[in-house]
């Protein structure tokens, strides 16, 4: 360009000459970034304005990189030890070998081809955008950087790449800023690590996401949660960096699976190693990176340089350059979630549909549901059950008979004797997870060890949920108390437990990690069933350790075995576990250190890509691109490990309720709005002949697959979801007491077991098929009966941000009473209302009516 200038018009040339030559800049009210100009133009001073007086600086760079490769670049791995000398991961965990062996490879760890490092000359500039150029042997580059007019912090920059060689190339976004390492107040590429400080261990960071990689490692956008790398100073500044909307892959292009295509690498390093939000288009080696002699390629990205912390960018990022609020305009069900509650009901109650398996073990029946997945030791013939709280609500909440005396006895005996009661270590603590019918032995999920979080989880926390609904159950008590005595013993001096022990030596395993999960609710437990001051003390001191070592420093492991413990849900149901201390004790201390985990696990949910209307193919059947997306879903686990490397994200969004609860503590909107995201309009994932779910996303409408129990999730994740809603949208007026998280998959909490408020009246949650029905799936209708039998509550709520009608009926001979409606009030108003067998209602944007029948 400039040469055609100067051969046209030569006096222009000059002038332009000029310009370039000296420093040239982009202002706006809340940005200032100067060039030096020239051949090699360096970002001389970037400054913030702070407030209407004051300004921080940030350390300039300007540098960019270009990543050549003659030749595809090999896949050759590193090996890389735990912090106890052991070759990581080891050989038994199958599921992660192949992920660490492509994670560790040259393209991964950022050592492949030639990296060119250079400065651009200044082509032209005006006012509002700056354009660069620079000639390299392999490829000439073009930039243009200019402020976004509407959010005034943040940078858009165009780069474009004319290769002059075939080879393999990789356009890096250039370094804004290289911030030093003393400087850094937090590091995260959300959905693969966070931290403050430079973890010498390079499996706890990269595989584990404790603390800041001292590796310039790539991460596919295949577990990047939102993709923006961000790094905050000590100042606080954070800077960031996203691409555009569709730079990255889509998951399900068009008719098939996409999900595990690499388009884009994120990283919190530049080539050299130094600390500066950097995307890596296209990939070293991916397809996309392969270019011809005169081929070009082009993408566009934003910097985003804000006052305040990593969270406050990331939400940034997520609503203003993602839209990810807006996105739930279009949303939709096709059938309402209580209805999905109803049919999973008779799922659940017939033994061929669920796989329910009644088993002699230790002169008992034990009842469970058949799991086919992986667990060490099974011949197809392992059994487990999940939900012990949602089991017990829905046998109470619709006094069915087929769970009463066909399913809940048999799934307390199982309980009982999981257990280990025999005298010796392990006295007290669940002997295993699942339980191997043909050999008559219950086995943990990825070998012969016992885990304190196990204690918890399928000792205390099924024994206390059970214990709510059946207060006398002596042996019950008796089993919660052994478990809780063994806590205490087991518990360290500071508050913390061991990962493991193996089941034979009684010696500690995976020693290289931390128990940094919620092991201390299981004390909480004990605490609310016996009032002892000693569990409580337990408990917080617990708690404690956690908090300093855990949550401040963002620090977590996982509870799936079979992906060695990368952090998944536990993070979740630590947030819900210090909200249950700090209703306990009033500390403050826990409700704050809630709401900085809860943060954490926004990290654990997709916010890409932009869903549209877009029409694709799903096993033939044509479907909107946002009923599959997964944007709104949260992981399994995520990180380089994790089973959303492969599958994607989950439906169980057992985070969901909890999510509307900290959006009322908080009034940060990004909550509710995950939360409602996960939940509705998810049709496209649910079997139309079982009404279950799928588990993994790339399952899409395949239901529960081999894992029949996850209904009972389903369950539990929905009811604590929908409850919550209507605690939220009645300003609190409706208000059911919450039992104790459930086991492993999240922090939803139990219901059912005592009465609840409906404004002044104290009711019964009940679930009852044909009692109220409506004709639009975008309704919710709960029910509820006052505890003297007199009055029926029918809760509706609009399940979405439009004003929907809805045509309701009620038979109340379902609930067997003889009563007959009397008369009927809207709670909300104080007036009357009129209802029939077909009343229509109206109900505003993501509204609430609340209706009592008086029945005599």
């Amino acid at each position: 360009m400039r040469r055609s200038i100067c051969t046209i018009v030569m006096a222009g040339y000059a002038v332009l000459v000029i310009s370039c030559q000296q420093p040239v800049q982009l202002q706006n009210d809340q940005l200032t970034i100067k060039w030096s100009g020239g051949d090699e133009a360096k970002i001389s001073e970037i400054i913030v304005q702070t407030d209407s007086n004051q300004s921080s600086r940030v350390t300039p760079s300007g540098e960019y990189t270009l990543l050549y490769s003659q030749g595809k670049p090999d896949s050759i791995p590193t090996i890389f030890k735990t912090v106890t000398g052991v070759s990581f991961p080891e050989p038994i965990f199958k599921y992660q070998i192949d992920h660490w062996k492509r994670s560790t490879s040259p393209v991964t760890l950022n050592t492949a081809g030639e990296a060119f490092h250079f400065y651009p000359a200044v082509d032209r500039a005006s006012e509002s955008e700056i354009y660069f150029s620079k000639e390299l042997p392999v490829a000439s580059i073009t930039a243009s950087w200019k402020l976004d007019p509407v959010y005034t912090s943040d940078i858009v920059v165009t780069q474009r790449l004319i290769a002059k060689q075939d080879g393999y190339y990789s356009l890096a976004t250039p370094s804004l800023t290289t911030i030093p390492i003393e400087e850094v107040a937090w590091a995260t590429v959300p959905g693969y690590f966070q931290g403050s400080q430079l973890q010498d261990n390079f499996v706890l960071a990269y595989a584990y996401g404790q603390g800041i990689p001292n590796l310039p490692v790539v991460y596919p956008e295949r577990c990047a949660s939102t993709l923006s790398p961000i790094v905050t100073s000590k100042n606080g500044i954070t800077v960031s960096v996203s691409p555009a909307p569709g730079v990255a892959r889509d998951p399900w292009e068009s008719d098939h699976k996409t999900h595990e295509e690499w388009k884009l690498g994120l990283s919190h390093m530049n080539r050299k190693g130094a600390i500066s939000p950097t995307l890596y288009y296209p990939v070293l080696g991916e397809p996309l990176s392969k270019l011809k002699a005169g081929d070009t390629l082009q993408y566009e990205f934003r910097f985003s340089v804000t006052k305040g912390d990593w969270y406050k960018n990331l939400k940034h990022t997520i609503n203003d350059s993602y839209h990810f609020d807006e996105q739930l305009a279009l949303r939709e069900n096709k059938e309402s979630l209580i209805n999905r509650i109803h049919a999973m009901r008779h799922y659940l109650t017939d033994s061929k549909t669920s796989l329910w398996n009644i088993e002699s073990f230790e002169g008992k029946k034990i009842g469970g549901q058949s799991y086919l997945g992986g667990v060490v030791g099974s011949s197809g013939d392992a059994m487990k059950n999940s939900d012990y709280g949602a089991m017990w609500m829905l046998a109470n909440a619709t006094d069915d008979p087929i769970l009463k005396k066909q399913v809940l006895p048999y799934a307390l005996n199982f309980k009982l004797v999981q257990q280990q009661t025999e005298p010796g270590f392990f006295r007290g603590a669940a002997i295993g997870q699942y339980y191997l019918a043909k050999r008559k032995k219950f086995v943990e999920e990825w070998g012969e060890f016992v885990e304190p979080v196990s204690l918890t989880y399928y000792t205390m926390l099924d024994d206390g949920n059970i214990l709510l609904f059946e207060p006398d159950n002596k042996e019950l008590q008796q089993r919660l108390r052994l478990g809780a005595e063994l806590l205490l013993q087991w518990q360290k001096p500071d508050g913390s437990w061991e990962v493991a022990y193996d089941r034979h030596t009684e010696q500690p395993i995976f020693t290289d990690i931390k128990d940094l999960r919620p092991t201390f609710y299981g004390l909480l437990v004990a605490h609310r069933i016996f009032k002892e001051q000693r569990y409580l003390d337990a408990a917080r001191k617990g708690a404690d350790w956690l908090i300093e070592k855990g949550v401040k420093q963002g620090h977590f492991i996982g509870v799936c075995g079979d992906a060695r413990y990368a952090p998944d849900f536990a993070t979740a149901q630590i947030a819900q576990a210090l909200l249950d201390l700090y209703e306990v004790t009033g500390d403050t201390k826990y409700k704050d250190a809630a709401l900085e985990a809860v943060r954490f696990y926004t990290t654990s949910i997709y916010t890409h890509p932009v869903a549209s209307e877009k029409i694709k193919t799903v096993k033939n059947v044509e479907r909107k691109d946002w009923e599959i997306t997964q944007s709104g879903l949260s992981f399994e686990h995520g990180g380089i490990m994790g089973s959303a490397q492969r599958h994607g994200p989950i439906q169980l969004a057992s985070h969901a309720g909890l999510f509307v609860r900290i959006y009322q503590l908080t009034d940060d909107s990004l909550f509710l709005a995950m939360a409602r995201s996960a939940a509705i309009g998810r049709d496209a994932f649910v079997d139309q002949a079982t009404h279950v779910a799928s588990y993994y996303w790339n399952a899409m409408s395949n239901g529960a697959g081999p894992y029949p129990h996850h209904a009972w999730w389903q369950i539990g994740w929905i009811t604590d979801y929908l409850l919550a809603e209507a605690e939220l949208r009645s300003n609190g007026e409706i208000d059911f007491p919450r039992g104790f998280v459930t086991p492993k998959v999240g922090p939803h909490q139990s219901y059912g077991f005592a009465p609840g408020k409906i404004y002044t009246d104290p009711a019964n949650l009940i679930i009852r098929d044909g009692l109220v029905v409506s004709d639009n799936p975008n309704i919710e209708t709960l029910t509820a009966l006052s505890v003297d039998h007199k009055s029926l509550f029918i809760i509706m709520m609009n399940d979405i941000g439009r004003k929907v009608t809805t045509t309701v009926g009620v038979d109340v001979t379902k609930l067997k009473t003889g009563l007959q409606i009397k008369d009927a009030t809207d709670l909300q108003t104080g007036t009357p209302a009129t209802l029939n067998q077909r009343t229509k209602f109206q109900l505003s944007p993501y509204g609430i009516t609340v209706l009592k029948l008086r029945l005599e």
